[in-house]
């Protein structure tokens, strides 16, 4: 059995280690084929994709032959195999893979199964969520981004990386470890200084952690940076959370989760 690996730069392994697929057009075909949520892939799809405005005279045969060459190299890999991974349909090619031989349907399934824990078991979701962000060892396929269709599919999946991330501190604000995430939730609200609910989970987990103050500097710098930066103010969101934390409201207390802490601001705003 082969796995596949595409949080980071395109891995392969069988039961005795990685292998490697020589030459990056052949692992851009590889790559295509992945993200393709096994549906079949257009040759043109593809021809673009590996060479762009640069495609030979002869794209169509030269596809071909590298779909042949791929197709041996993966016969080779899995010779107890009866059918072929790789197959020829009239829309195209497509690439046979199971959800648990690709480390991002694995991926996707743990962080569907952590929003499921989140309302009643908050520590367990965010155990299931840092298992599930620990998977990616860099930007999706790494130095070889590959075409549109690549990078389309990189961009989608590292907003998905950014939800993760999102929902793992709400998990552990929801359990109580504000105090212990703190430096994380810092870095990573610097490292992303435009996503706002970075911010929000940082003020409260400043606020909860006794340091109000710091809380509130928080939100200044965060006001002007999206001032300078693309000249918008803060999302209503956002400002709700500071306007409870100057006003040391109730819903900021711990026990307070995502989804009710929203509904109490919300609230309280209402004649």
């Amino acid at each position: 059995m082969l796995s596949f690996s595409i949080l980071g730069a395109l891995e392969i392994y069988t039961e005795a280690g990685q292998v490697e697929i020589p030459g990056d057009l052949q692992r851009t075909l590889v790559q295509v084929l992945l993200i393709s949520e096994r549906q079949a892939v257009g040759g043109e799809v593809l021809i673009n994709e590996m060479w762009g405005d640069s495609a030979p005279d002869n794209q169509t045969n030269a596809l071909q032959a590298h779909v042949s060459r791929l197709r041996r190299r993966l016969r080779a890999l899995e010779p107890e195999r009866s059918l072929s991974r790789l197959t020829i349909h009239p829309s195209g090619y497509r690439l046979a893979v199971e959800d648990d031989e690709l480390d991002a349907a694995q991926f996707f399934r743990k962080v569907q199964q952590a929003e499921m824990a989140m309302l009643t078991h908050p520590a367990e979701a965010a155990d299931l969520l840092r298992s599930a962000l620990a998977m990616w060892r860099g930007p999706v396929f790494g130095q070889l981004p590959g075409g549109t269709v690549c990078r389309l599919a990189g961009a989608r999946f590292e907003e998905h990386r950014l939800r993760a991330r999102e929902l793992l501190f709400d998990a552990e604000l929801d359990a109580g470890h504000h105090s212990r995430i703190l430096a994380e939730l810092h870095e990573t609200h610097i490292s992303n200084p435009l996503r706002e609910r970075f911010c929000e989970q940082l003020m409260l987990a400043l606020y909860r952690s006794g340091r109000q103050a710091d809380a509130l500097d928080t939100y200044r710098r965060m006001w002007q940076h999206l001032s300078e930066e693309i000249g918008v103010q803060p999302s209503p969101s956002l400002r709700r959370v500071e306007r409870a934390i100057l006003s040391h409201d109730p819903a900021l207390s711990l026990g307070s989760g995502r989804g009710r802490l929203e509904s109490d601001l919300t609230g309280a705003r209402r004649p």
